[in-house]
């Protein structure tokens, strides 16, 4: 057997050969592909370790047309990309499904107009290889253009309209809001209100359907205030839920960072929870263990959504054409003391 010379760098081939298979093989856990076993994938990174293998990317790169840059894109503000636990989950969930890939994570906040057309212009299959899109409002042009351009993207959540053909992974979010309200329901409330998240998006609007359908099969009246997934637009609905209905017993939040708005308004206005009015939000955030009392919630798996979202897109860059079938993650209720 040659001896490798101490000065020359290892080879692919000679990746393959420590860890017990094909060049192939080796090949796609380098440029990042999902389509091998775990078994391979780690044995090939070891050897990598090992071996000291470092791949030329810009000759990769030359080869297979693609710049191992996948972008998310995340239109929010700044405030609330870093203040609501929301989007960490879903950054963690990415960047969990890109470790071990060759791929690398480019974070991009699409909120100003002033930013919004340099992104969208960046946004090519020169700069990057796919985009995954999360909180996408109305009818934003962003998902229409990607498509338009051949750039691979996948949704974080369903999209507003149908104008948009890229593929999606989303939550039941009209399912989990139903289990929240037949909680309630069974309960013995009867004055059921919901906060909404924004209606332009898929999750508002489906979470407030699955409240209201759930209240018409028990014959029950609905009660709504409009507010934006954040704390204070839940401490704001909440003060017009009280005003329009003293006697309401019971409130849906289409997130749990409205929920605890609402917990504080209540408290302030000197009603219990949950003997007066019980709450149930909506996303089981690590923060839910912790409100006083512990928050009722609707249990979401948003790691495993950016993870699902990744391995859409990787399959969509690597295998062009082929069709792409769109996700719905179950949810589930956790039973705490607000309600």
């Amino acid at each position: 057997m040659n001896r490798r010379s101490p000065n020359r760098p290892p080879t692919l081939e000679e990746v393959a050969l420590r860890a017990g298979v094909g060049r192939g093989t080796a090949s796609r856990v380098i440029n990042g592909s999902l389509q091998v076993s775990e078994a391979a994938r780690n044995a090939v990174l070891q050897a990598v370790q090992d071996l000291g293998y470092v791949p030329n990317r810009a000759a990769r790169s030359l080869v297979t047309q693609h710049t191992d840059v996948v972008a998310l894109v995340v239109s929010e503000s700044e405030d609330r990309l870093f203040g609501e636990p929301f989007f960490a989950q879903v950054v963690r969930g990415v960047s969990s499904a890109l470790a071990g890939t060759s791929r690398q994570l480019l974070l991009a906040v699409d909120h100003r107009d002033s930013d919004r057309q340099r992104l969208n212009d960046y946004l090519s299959k020169q700069h990057v290889d796919g985009v995954l899109l999360l909180s996408i409002h109305g009818d934003d042009p962003l998902p229409g253009q990607l498509a338009a351009r051949g750039v691979p993207a996948v949704l974080g959540g369903r999209p507003h309209s149908a104008v948009t053909s890229l593929p999606f992974v989303d939550m039941d979010n009209a399912g989990g809001a139903a289990l929240a309200v037949e909680h309630l329901v069974a309960g013995g409330r009867r004055c059921v209100a919901t906060l909404t998240g924004p209606l332009d998006m898929g999750a508002g609007r489906l979470r407030l359907e699955g409240y209201t359908s759930a209240l018409a099969g028990h014959a029950l009246p609905t009660l709504v205030e409009h507010g934006d997934f954040s704390e204070n637009s839940g401490r704001v609905g909440a003060r017009r839920l009280l005003e329009r209905a003293p006697d309401l017993d019971a409130i849906f939040c289409a997130s749990d960072q409205m929920a605890i708005g609402a917990l504080a308004e209540l408290a302030a206005a000197g009603r219990r929870v949950p003997e007066d009015v019980a709450v149930v939000g909506f996303d089981d955030s690590p923060t839910s263990r912790h409100t006083t009392p512990s928050l009722t919630t609707v249990h979401q798996p948003v790691e495993d959504m950016g993870a699902r979202m990744v391995q859409t897109l990787s399959r969509m860059i690597e295998h062009p054409g082929d069709p792409v079938e769109d996700v719905v993650l179950p949810t589930h209720l956790v039973v705490r003391r607000s309600g």
